[in-house]
């Protein structure tokens, strides 16, 4: 929902930055967590001040653990896997803010999420997906009663995602985890 290229790592940058982006959104007290590094940045008294003073919680990632925060390395490797990722530094700042600008546009508003039920966030964030979703489960339907031979099994649901899950736990892991406390 909010992003900013600049070129240094400074507190009072990203204080200003989680401002804009509580005003621009009107998130009330209580409502968001930001969960980051331990970079100085986000440790510092401005930032901490900050959140306080937004109502903002804040969680931290352990250290030596990269995958603390799943979702932006989710992120992460939809960006490094797009043909437009540059294989050279940035010209100069602009360039550096354009080509964020340009990503961060489709992958908010043109990338379908599979986790959420190939909607875009902009559409989730909106509350558009659950329109869309049974739309599509219409769509499905109708196709299936039309042609059912062409359906073998189960077709794609398409119910809303309440809770989204970046690696959920299947049934043999839980059960491995069970027996494991047990012995």
């Amino acid at each position: 929902v909010g992003w900013q290229v600049f070129d240094c790592e400074s507190a009072e940058l990203a204080s200003q930055l989680l401002r804009d982006i509580c005003a621009r959104h009107s998130i009330p007290p209580g409502q968001l967590t930001v969960h980051s590094d331990n970079g100085a940045p986000m440790k510092g008294e401005t930032m901490l001040g900050t959140m306080q003073r937004l109502g903002v919680a804040h969680t931290r990632s352990r250290p030596s653990v990269s995958n603390d925060n799943p979702y932006i390395e989710s992120a992460f490797r939809t960006l490094k896997y797009r043909p437009e990722l540059p294989v050279k530094p940035f010209e100069n700042l602009l360039a550096a803010r354009r080509w964020v600008t340009e990503l961060a546009h489709w992958y908010n508003h043109e990338h379908r999420h599979s986790a959420i039920g190939f909607v875009t966030p902009a559409q989730r964030h909106a509350g558009l997906d659950r329109g869309l979703l049974a739309q599509r489960a219409l769509v499905y339907e109708r196709a299936r009663q039309e042609n059912p031979q062409r359906w073998s099994g189960q077709a794609r649901q398409w119910a809303h995602v309440d809770v989204v899950h970046l690696n959920p736990e299947n049934p043999q892991i839980k059960e491995l985890r069970n027996t494991q406390k047990v012995a």
